[in-house]
């Protein structure tokens, strides 16, 4: 565990406690059918209005609607989206998780780690937040390869290859490997594909679906990690070793959807619905806890804390491949940009 503890009930008092805790199935199904609509209604308007500028406002909207599919996974990784356990796997996994090639259960086993270690020495993703912080030059560096796909990439390489199984394994053993780590996700994407084409847009599935997921989704991932753990004023103290960010209108749409940036308040209380976050904001910033919360006014402002190291202590890097979780088939990409929540 880390240093120090918090208990629900040292800030919130029994009816605050029942009321975020309540986890109601429909505002779950709301929130899967919006990142849907979005999507959807992304891609109509570059079908019907087709020229640059919509075509960026599209891939812009669907990389983070994608994003926000992986937090809505994340929610029913917690149980977070049906009090009914089986009804909250089924719209994790087949709505949420597998359309991004993603795998709920595989991501609960080692997510769960995170929140018990969270930025100890044997916190698994502590490696997304120990590099920091960097230059100005090496985030530029790591933004280029997101925005070109190099890193979005290297990570469905390292997760297709991890899939076939070693080479040594008879083909039938590789072809049972595969479907059990990747099949559903390629079922539902061929759905995805054969919906897309039936409604005379097949060309939206790769310029609109698979662009999006390797390049904006991948740069507004490598954002959300750092805000969350990157750079925290300390690392024992659970309402400083994790950071809530002030996300405005445009950065909810772009950047951070469903109530992502509340982070602080998700590890406090890991079991609280998403949209339930900010009320539970407003009940710690009046409490006696308020001024040691670590919180910063938009997410601009963590990436200048995230990038204050000096120029002359430039270390150009790589783009590895991330085999450990590329083998849960969590949604992590081969440069460390994508992790837990």
């Amino acid at each position: 565990m880390t240093a120090l503890r918090m208990r629900a009930r040292d800030f919130l008092n029994e009816d605050q406690l029942i009321a975020v805790r309540q986890r109601v199935t429909w505002k779950g199904i709301a929130l899967i059918a919006h990142a849907w609509a979005l999507i959807v209604g992304s891609i109509a308007l570059v079908a019907w209005w087709p020229n640059p500028l919509t075509f960026l406002l599209a891939v812009g909207i669907i990389g983070s609607r994608q994003l926000g599919l992986a937090i809505l996974m994340h929610d029913g990784a917690h149980g977070c989206l049906s009090a009914d356990e089986k009804v909250n796997l089924t719209l994790s996994q087949w709505f949420c998780a597998y359309p991004i090639f993603a795998e709920t259960r595989a991501y609960r086993r080692y997510h769960l780690q995170h929140h018990a270690r969270t930025q100890q020495e044997d916190d698994p993703d502590l490696v997304l937040s120990a590099p920091f912080p960097i230059t100005g030059m090496s985030y530029r560096r790591k933004f280029v390869r997101d925005i070109t796909g190099q890193t979005g990439y290297q990570q469905r390489k390292a997760q297709f290859l991890n899939a076939l199984g070693p080479k040594e394994w008879p083909l039938a053993r590789r072809a049972a490997h595969f479907w059990e780590k990747l099949g559903p996700q390629f079922a539902v994407n061929t759905v995805l594909f054969a919906g897309l084409a039936a409604a005379g847009v097949w060309w939206a599935y790769p310029l609109l679906w698979l662009l999006p997921l390797l390049t904006w989704q991948m740069v507004i991932t490598r954002i959300r990690n750092i805000a969350e753990h990157a750079v925290v004023p300390d690392s024992n103290d659970p309402l400083r070793n994790t950071r809530t960010t002030r996300a405005n209108f445009l950065e909810r749409l772009f950047i951070a959807p469903y109530y992502v940036n509340y982070h602080l308040e998700h590890h406090l209380l890991f079991y609280v619905p998403c949209y339930n976050l900010p009320l539970v904001h407003r009940i710690l910033s009046e409490s006696q806890y308020a001024d040691r919360m670590e919180v910063q006014p938009n997410y601009a402002a963590v990436l200048r804390l995230a990038t204050a190291r000096p120029a002359h202590q430039d270390r150009p890097g790589k783009l590895v491949s991330s085999v450990r979780r590329a083998r849960a088939g969590a949604e992590v990409d081969g440069d460390q940009a994508a992790g837990s929540f």
